[in-house]
């Protein structure tokens, strides 16, 4: 059958990019590394040291996921072939059927995996830390800030991601001024670095009574949340510290004490905001960590250029500069700017969908077509 040899001629497609696959993520080398974790598992005093124990155990799991993964990828691929050698035995046409539905699984799951292994940057195993800014636009520009804060939600949700809002400012009448939030979970910086600029928004405002065409735009800064200790010495006097009330829900201790901390660095300007913790202390603990982060990385690229490629370039949110469009009138499509990628499914991306666009962006950052 045509089909069959069609099946066939794609699969041999796959038979090099395959090999190359396992010798790049080096199969082998992880499952002697999963043997000597499950050996000092067994050790005793292994819980002695919590924070050690804890990082091994993280360890194991992403490295069992892993090599799950790629033998599933394998095993995969070794059923299609033998379906479609099945087929030709048989010459039996309702195998295409249950090929096409095999093969389709099979391309979305390579495609995963090959993305999978372009995360190999410094930070991109750390959890994320996402702030969305309202830009110009007024009440428009803090809805659309909301609805980015949901589709990167949603997104996190589909990922297995934990999410924990650190900062929130309300808007005057609807919506979102500012909201930053870690993101929790293997590679999320690696995938969420994808998203770092602005995004602009076309759609009937509903906030309009005319029913006009309004244009909105919000901002997206990510950094990663790095955990090891860091070196940086900062003084006192470069440091401007304001303590404010939380904001949104949070039960009975929200706006009854001033636990929120706001950081400027006065040297560089750079703002850092937390409200989550109860007591003002763990929130100044944190905030002094972002914004450590951040100097880090300012401090490892000397170049402007270079700290755009880690932190994302500051730009003015409004037209102009956005990364990607959302548009839902006149017509219905979301466009990444940088890679050109599309989807007319402007609910399904706002819904979460977004894999697409962060691949897209790997792959052209990698240089792979």
């Amino acid at each position: 059958m045509v089909e069959l040899d069609q099946f066939k001629t794609l699969m041999n497609a796959y038979e090099e990019p395959l090999a190359g696959m396992r010798d790049s993520l080096d199969l082998a080398g992880k499952e002697r590394r999963i043997e000597e974790l499950q050996k000092k598992i067994e050790e005793p005093g292994f819980w002695d040291n919590p924070e050690e124990s804890q990082s091994l155990m993280k360890e194991l799991k992403s490295l069992q996921e892993l090599t799950d993964t790629i033998k599933k990828l394998y095993t995969s691929y070794d059923d299609i072939n033998l379906l479609i050698e099945m087929g030709y035995e048989e010459n039996d046409a309702s195998m295409v059927k249950e090929l096409e539905s095999e093969i389709r699984e099979f391309e979305e799951e390579f495609e995963a995996l090959r993305i999978r292994t372009l995360l190999s940057g410094e930070y991109d195993s750390c959890n994320a830390i996402v702030t969305i800014h309202a830009g110009a636009g007024g009440t428009e520009s803090c809805d659309w800030a909301s609805m980015l804060y949901r589709m990167y939600s949603r997104w996190s949700e589909r990922k297995g991601f934990s999410i924990q809002v650190l900062d929130y400012l309300d808007g005057d009448i609807a919506g979102t001024k500012a909201v930053t939030f870690e993101v929790s979970g293997e590679n999320a910086y690696g995938y969420l670095k994808s998203e770092k600029g602005v995004h602009r928004l076309v759609r009937i405002s509903p906030f309009n009574a005319a029913g006009k065409r309004q244009t909105s735009f919000a901002s997206c800064d990510v950094v990663p949340d790095i955990e090891d200790e860091i070196d940086i010495e900062i003084a006192d006097d470069e440091l401007k510290i304001d303590t404010y009330r939380a904001s949104g829900a949070g039960g009975q201790h929200v706006n009854k004490t001033s636990s929120a901390i706001r950081i400027t660095h006065l040297p560089t300007g750079i703002v850092v905001q937390c409200q989550n913790e109860r007591s003002q202390h763990f929130n100044k603990e944190k905030a002094m960590q972002m914004l450590k982060v951040k100097l880090k990385l300012l401090k490892e690229q000397e170049q402007a250029e270079k700290v755009s490629d880690i932190r994302g370039e500051v730009k003015e949110i409004g037209f102009g500069n956005q990364i990607r469009s959302y548009v839902m009138q006149p017509y219905t499509m979301v466009k990444d700017h940088r890679t050109n990628e599309e989807n007319s499914n402007v609910t399904a991306v706002l819904d979460g969908s977004i894999d697409m666009f962060m691949n897209a962006y790997l792959a052209k950052r990698c240089d792979i077509q």
